[in-house]
């Protein structure tokens, strides 16, 4: 049996009968310096509230967000991590992820707080040149994993790279 729920988008709209199923469900906590799970960017079609702590957002097949991780004790802080994910489709291989159901593709992995930033740094370089972060390249999020999982610096997004994905994206069957 195939299950449909409403969706409720961001923009107040509504979208009768999408497989819940077939989305990608993260699970976002908001314990004010202690625990904040957020997505830095990415546009999720349904979002369920838990309580006023928790809350569900999922995303279609396809599309591409960043889930930041942060937690703290009484000693600091210890968990400092963002991953950029794209969200698969049925019957695709994905890796598993904490908070994101099923899972997803991971285009980028970064721990510790000197990374995250260095991540938050490189989307807000994209958002720069005018580009929203989850329709950039997923080569470049990848790109940007690589180089600072090495300490190298990664090379900047440009529009350029942007017109040639959108490009390739359309010459794909």
């Amino acid at each position: 049996m195939i299950t449909t729920a409403p969706t409720i988008l961001q923009n107040g709209g509504s979208r009768a009968h999408v497989r819940s199923d077939a989305l990608t469900h993260v699970e976002l906590t908001w314990y004010e310096k202690k625990i904040e799970h957020w997505i830095r960017f990415g546009d999720y079609v349904e979002e369920k509230i838990l309580d006023r702590r928790r809350r569900i957002v999922s995303f279609d097949p396809g599309s591409i967000f960043a889930f930041v991780r942060w937690a703290s004790n009484d000693y600091g802080t210890v968990v400092s991590r963002i991953d950029i994910v794209r969200a698969v489709v049925a019957r695709e291989p994905f890796q598993t992820l904490p908070f994101v159901r099923p899972g997803g593709d991971i285009l980028l992995r970064a721990d510790g707080w000197p990374k995250v930033e260095r991540v938050l740094q490189a989307i807000d370089a994209v958002e720069a040149i005018g580009v929203d972060a989850d329709k950039a390249a997923p080569d470049h999020w990848r790109h940007v994993h690589n180089r600072l999982s090495v300490g190298q610096e990664p090379r900047a997004y440009t529009r350029a790279q942007h017109r040639a994905w959108l490009l390739r994206r359309r010459a794909q069957p």
